[in-house]
C-alpha cells in the first residue's frame, strides 16, 4: 500500500476515538452570518457543542479557501496553498464539516467542491475566519454529546489537527450510540473503519461528516488520482456486511488534489491510505 513519510514518529494508537451519543438533524444557516458562527448556532440550538455537517448545496460570500499544496520547507509531508478569495457569490455543490474547538473557541474543518461566480469549478479547505453565508441554506447535521473534536498539536504530522476528546455530557437529546474518530496517516481508509467496527461487534453503521486527506485515490471504476496530496470529503458512507458476509465500508467521496484536479466516486477498499488525517462520526445502527 502507498505510504508517505511524516516528519514525526507514528504513535501506537492509529485510530483516536471517543464513544458518545448522537443525533441527526437539519437546520438552516443564516444569511449574513460568518459560516463558523452560523454552524455554531445551529448546533447550539439543539444542545450540542459540536459534531459534523454534510452540505448538499449553498451560497457563500465573502469566501476564502486554500488548496492542498507541496511543502516548501519540508517541515510537513504536504501543506496548503496561499489563500484564494474569489469575488462575488460562490455556489457550493457539496461539502463536509467537522465542528469543534481550537484555541479556546469554536472552530471548523471543512472541505467542499463549488462553482465560483465566474463559472470556475473548484474545491479545497474553507477558511472559517473569512467566509460568510450569502443566502440561507439547509444542512444535514449530526450532533455528538460526550465527545468533542479538539484542535491540538500532532507531532506525527507537525500540524494542529482535530481529534476527538471526551467531554462532559451536556444532556442534549440523542438517539444513537456513536463514535467520534480520527484516522491517523498511512492506513487504508476503508480497512481501518471495518476493523474498528469488527473489534466492537458493530454490524451496521452510518458515517457522518468525513473531512481529511488520502494519498491520491483509487476508485472502484478503475479511475486513479495520482497527485498524492488531496483534500477529501465523504459524500456518503456506510459499513455493513458485504456479499461474503464480512464487513465492508462503502465510501462515496469527492476531492481536489494539489494540481487542482477534481474527482468524485466510490473508493476502492484496501487501496486508499490516509495522508494526514480523517475525521468522522460513526453512528451505530444495529443496536449493539
Amino acid at each position: 500500500m502507498r505510504s508517505i513519510r511524516q516528519p514525526g514518529a507514528p504513535v501506537a494508537q492509529r485510530i483516536q476515538w471517543v464513544e458518545a451519543r448522537g443525533r441527526a438533524f437539519s437546520f438552516t444557516l443564516q444569511a449574513g452570518v460568518p459560516l463558523l458562527e452560523a454552524a455554531r448556532r445551529g448546533f447550539a440550538a439543539e444542545g450540542f457543542a459540536g459534531g459534523t455537517l454534510n452540505i448538499r448545496g449553498g451560497a457563500l460570500g465573502p469566501f476564502a479557501y486554500v488548496m492542498p499544496a507541496l511543502s516548501k520547507t519540508g517541515e510537513n509531508a504536504a501543506f496548503y496553498s496561499d489563500a484564494f478569495r474569489p469575488p462575488g457569490v460562490t455556489r457550493l455543490e457539496m461539502g463536509a464539516m467537522t465542528l469543534g474547538r481550537r484555541d479556546g473557541a469554536p472552530f471548523f474543518h471543512c472541505h467542499a467542491l463549488w462553482v465560483e461566480a465566474d463559472g470556475r469549478a473548484g474545491g479545497g479547505h474553507i477558511l472559517p475566519e473569512e467566509t460568510v453565508v450569502a443566502e440561507p441554506f439547509e444542512v444535514e447535521a449530526f450532533g455528538i454529546d460526550g465527545a468533542l473534536f479538539m484542535g491540538e498539536p500532532d507531532p506525527e504530522t507537525n500540524f494542529k489537527l482535530f481529534g476527538p476528546v471526551p467531554s462532559a455530557a451536556a444532556g442534549a437529546k440523542t438517539k444513537s450510540r456513536a463514535f467520534a474518530l480520527r484516522l491517523r496517516p498511512n492506513q487504508d481508509f476503508a480497512g481501518a473503519l471495518e476493523e474498528f467496527c469488527r473489534e466492537r461487534g458493530i454490524t451496521q453503521a452510518k458515517l457522518h461528516g468525513g473531512v481529511g486527506s488520502t494519498i491520491g485515490a483509487r476508485f472502484t471504476d478503475s479511475r486513479i488520482v495520482e497527485p498524492f496530496a488531496t483534500e477529501l470529503m465523504i459524500r456518503s458512507g456506510i459499513i455493513a456486511a458485504g456479499a461474503g458476509g464480512a464487513l465492508e465500508a462503502e465510501l462515496d467521496v469527492a476531492l481536489v488534489d494539489y494540481t487542482g484536479g477534481l474527482a468524485e466516486g466510490r473508493l476502492e477498499r484496501g487501496d486508499n491510505p490516509v495522508l494526514m488525517t480523517m475525521e468522522l462520526v460513526v453512528e451505530v445502527l444495529d443496536g449493539s
